[in-house]
């Protein structure tokens, strides 16, 4: 099989010593791969990302992960990338990364996304430079993820985000909010080339299942949102449903 284990908004901080650990100890047994969608640390701070580096050092299946807004609050993304990276989880942005699970390729591409809100109620790039830029944030990584996607040819595509690509998997957000929670561009990148599944994380109060006008099922498995460790999808099972996977 190939089971896919997803899973964003730990929000690992200084005090979260032993407390993340516990939830991944059975993994390596349910799962072939592990995807983390962002918001990784608290603040965006190295201590953070040392302490979750270490709380996975019990997972032993490939781990592949975006970073979320959080982690580039304290401005140390970079750093924050060099000790996840040094603990064997690669990092994506923009980019793509092939990992042999159980005999079957799947390629990921990952990228971080941006806001921007959904058909009939997005920004656009007219008027003052913020707007322009805050717009072009979300277009340039959209390009990249379609470009990352197209250069894959696997078994199987996955689409990490930490943004969200439809306004379905929101509900229960408030509306208000929408448009710094998500963009329409991430779901028409993934659907002009294809993908299996599009996991992201991001909205804490919305909610798990959504598809993109292009028929791609997307999961929110934003930790707040699944209520679990994380969840296991395997992307073999033509009818496939997401399975929780308690902690301990």
């Amino acid at each position: 099989m190939t089971r896919i284990a997803a899973v964003g908004d730990v929000h690992v901080g200084t005090d979260s010593v032993d407390r993340v650990r516990p939830g991944f100890r059975h993994l390596d047994e349910r799962a072939d791969l592990l995807l983390l969608a962002g918001d990784l640390t608290r603040c965006g701070d190295v201590r953070e990302a040392e302490i979750l580096a270490d709380e996975l050092g019990d997972v032993h299946v490939p781990i592949v992960a975006v970073l979320g807004n959080h982690d580039h609050h304290g401005d140390r993304a970079d750093d924050v990338v060099d000790v996840l990276t040094s603990a064997g989880v690669v990092v994506l942005d923009g980019t793509a990364t092939v990992v042999d699970a159980a005999g079957t390729t799947v390629g990921v591409a990952g990228a971080k996304g941006f806001g921007g809100g959904f058909a009939g109620a997005c920004a656009s790039a007219f008027g003052e430079p913020a707007m322009k830029a805050f717009v072009a944030e979300t277009q340039g990584e959209a390009a990249r993820l379609r470009q990352a996607l197209a250069g894959l040819d696997t078994d199987h595509r996955v689409a990490l985000l930490h943004y969200a690509p439809v306004p379905e998997t929101l509900q229960g957000e408030r509306l208000e909010i929408y448009p710094f929670l998500g963009s329409y561009l991430l779901a028409e990148a993934v659907d002009a080339v294809g993908a299996d599944l599009i996991v992201h994380g991001h909205a804490h109060h919305g909610s798990e299942r959504g598809v993109t006008p292009g028929g791609t099922r997307v999961r929110n498995v934003a930790q707040p949102v699944i209520q679990h460790a994380y969840r296991i999808y395997d992307l073999r099972d033509p009818a496939w449903q997401s399975a929780a996977a308690a902690a301990g």
